[in-house]
């Protein structure tokens, strides 16, 4: 209980670092140091010279806890990016999940397979936000060539992340920003232009910005309509059915028609960001999980849930009951 002052001594020179030490209990002894991480690892690398064992603050949680879910939880809050996912995975420590898979299981115990398929389709609609709950999602904006990209993804961070020139085959790499919109993290890529080209570093960009469409959330994709409107830009809406289509540069004398649907904006005066954010939040999240829903939110949750609902599909209700169970 006494907390002391002194310094570290330890190795050859015997070099002191300054520090607090208190032993909490009989088996706890806190050590407080300067702050940087050179000072922390300093000391443990002594510590683990002296014969003591490392070991992650996970690994802890893990050892000291008999709830797999509010473990996990616990873990993934430490990684949460904003208040609002945070909140989600609170609920989850707080037993939001685990009572849920239990009234499933009882569900599938009593005869009521409806029942419990209902409540699977609402574990799996909310598993889309449990994804992104410590990893962002992923908006990749798309284009031909000088379309606005690097403007509007500037507009969107609001700060200059994308270097911004009037010629084509500026960016020539995938850039990315992270962000929130409505409390959700969303992480904006600016991709190079999307065209055939003979220079061998735009190509190896375009190629880049495919793979980054490849694997996106979301593609928005930007058609300018202060220009006329080219053949390939058509190949583009083709290939990418599903994108939010963006007629950039509205704030221009319109030289290209576009769908009513398309939403119009100007990464210059700003003018419909406020619109594209809540379009862009609304693909991403069709149905917010309301305050303390269950919420799955790791990979084995996910996957059991999955394997699970296939159980009951199958009129396996006991296998999907026991896959539960495995869970909490």
């Amino acid at each position: 209980g006494r907390i002391l002052c002194g310094e570290w001594q330890h190795g050859p020179t015997r070099a002191g670092e300054e520090l607090v030490v208190c032993r909490t209990d009989e088996h706890e002894i806190e050590v407080h140091c300067h702050g940087g991480r050179a000072a922390v690892e300093a000391i443990e690398r002594s510590l683990v010279d002296a014969g003591c064992v490392s070991v992650s603050w996970q690994e802890i949680a893990h050892a000291q806890g008999d709830d797999p879910i509010a473990i996990a939880a616990r873990i993934a809050l430490a990684a949460a990016q904003t208040e609002r996912t945070a909140a989600i995975l609170l609920d989850q420590w707080h037993g939001a999940l685990r009572a849920s898979l239990q009234r499933i299981a009882k569900d599938l115990h009593d005869g009521q397979a409806d029942s419990a398929r209902e409540q699977f389709v609402e574990l799996k609609q909310h598993a889309i936000v449990g994804k992104h709950l410590t990893d962002p999602f992923v908006v990749v904006l798309a284009g031909l060539p000088n379309v606005g990209k690097s403007s509007l993804i500037n507009a969107l961070l609001g700060h200059a992340r994308a270097i911004v020139f009037d010629q084509p085959g500026t960016t020539r790499d995938v850039l990315t920003g992270l962000t929130a919109l409505d409390g959700w993290p969303v992480e904006l890529s600016d991709t190079a232009g999307i065209r055939e080209t003979s220079d061998i570093i735009e190509d190896e960009g375009v190629r880049a910005a495919r793979r980054h469409l490849a694997a996106a959330d979301l593609i928005v994709l930007l058609r300018d309509v202060s220009a006329p409107s080219p053949a390939e830009e058509s190949l583009l809406l083709e290939e990418f059915p599903g994108a939010l289509v963006v007629a950039n540069k509205c704030d221009l004398p319109t030289a290209a028609a576009h769908p009513v649907e398309d939403l119009a904006v100007s990464a210059l005066t700003g003018a419909g960001l406020p619109e594209l954010m809540a379009r862009i939040v609304q693909r991403l999240v069709p149905v917010a999980p309301p305050p303390g829903a269950a919420v799955p939110f790791t990979s084995e949750q996910f996957d059991t849930v999955d394997a699970a609902l296939s159980a009951v599909e199958s009129g396996e209700s006991g296998r999907a009951a026991a896959l539960l169970a495995g869970l909490y």
